[in-house]
């Protein structure tokens, strides 16, 4: 297991637009076709709107969604936990130093 705390921030809207836009056209595509957390009626659907939308943008870009965007993590602790068979489990735990 790994946890963090610290502060979080939503990724500026420019870096987001030129991060989507690094990553392979595919991606893209799938980023629109398959919206993170919806239900989906079945894989066909998710086959069939993908191939659309390669179509469609096949010569030109494809707009990054609104919802589409990341966010910045300042870690201040990280820890990682592992069990271990005779409950003698390993924690090792780093704290952000302050000055």
């Amino acid at each position: 297991q790994v946890r963090i705390e610290g502060s979080v921030k939503r990724l500026p809207e420019e870096e987001s637009e030129r991060y989507f836009h690094s990553r392979p056209k595919s991606s893209q595509i799938g980023a629109v076709v398959s919206r993170q957390s919806t239900v989906i009626p079945d894989r066909e659907y998710l086959r069939k709107k993908n191939a659309e939308l390669e179509e469609r943008y096949r010569e030109t870009t494809v707009p990054k969604p609104a919802y589409w965007g990341g966010y910045i993590l300042q870690p201040d602790v990280v820890e990682f936990w592992q069990g271990q068979t005779n409950r003698l489990h390993d924690r090792i735990v780093f704290r952000r130093l302050r000055d």
